[in-house]
């Protein structure tokens, strides 16, 4: 399958009977070292809290589908918890396997910067280990930024990991004091 092929896709609002599929491609990628600091496999149970603090019109968690099948799918997080940080969101994207490299992170993530108005989002942050260089190539690709270089804080199997920081600011146009949800 070509790049040229993801052209039948659909990008929703995930349900809850999704959350199995989901964390299927999470799952995937935990073996590889290189996306994400689980060291083993989550349940589908262990993520019905996260599942929940999603919302469309805040803090949304969304699905693509193609082919009938989830084939990959995007959060948006709050950033630190605290209401001054309420216009701060942090983006994760996850891609099945068998789509890799075929054009959908950059499908997502444009479709996430085009979102961002319309749920609150200012600014935008991505946590990337250092030597995951596909992320950071997506994320560079759209302007983010490299705001922040934690050296070896995570420890994958004995070998120490650095975690870089992207950020990028979406939108200027909200002042001081102005309502965002």
């Amino acid at each position: 399958m070509s790049k040229s092929e993801i052209k039948d896709y659909t990008i929703e609002d995930a349900k809850p009977e999704d959350l199995s599929e989901i964390v299927a491609i999470y799952n995937e990628t935990i073996a590889g070292r290189m996306v994400t600091a689980d060291l083993e496999p989550i349940t589908v149970e262990s993520r019905l809290g996260w599942f929940e603090e999603h919302s469309p019109d805040y803090r949304p968690l969304w699905v693509m589908r193609s082919g009938g099948k989830i084939v990959a799918w995007l959060s948006f997080q709050s950033f630190y918890g605290r209401p001054a940080y309420r216009a701060t969101a942090e983006i994760s994207i996850y891609i099945s396997s068998d789509y890799r490299s075929k054009g959908i992170g950059s499908i997502l993530l444009k479709h996430a910067l085009e979102a961002c108005p319309a749920i609150g989002v200012q600014t935008l942050l991505g946590f990337v280990f250092a030597h995951n260089e596909p992320s950071l190539f997506l994320l560079r690709k759209f302007g983010f930024e490299e705001w922040a270089f934690l050296p070896r804080v995570a420890n994958l199997d004995g070998v120490e990991r650095d975690l870089v920081i992207l950020g990028k600011r979406v939108s200027e146009n909200v002042t001081d004091g102005e309502e965002l949800h």
